[in-house]
């Protein structure tokens, strides 16, 4: 059986082998951070445009 050995004791390549067990995978998210847009802010994509027909 193995002893235990606080990480903080390990050597550099053994703290650097556990890290890439404990890491995973983001599976397609991206990690940008999501912000919704105010809608005070001045958008020319959100202005309706009057119709022309009659």
């Amino acid at each position: 059986m193995k002893k235990l050995i606080p990480l903080h004791k390990q050597s550099k390549s053994a703290k650097k082998e556990h890290a890439a067990l404990k890491r995973g995978t983001w599976e397609g998210v991206k990690p940008v951070t999501r912000v919704v847009q105010s809608k005070k802010r001045y958008s020319r994509k959100r202005l309706e445009k009057p119709s022309t027909e009659e």
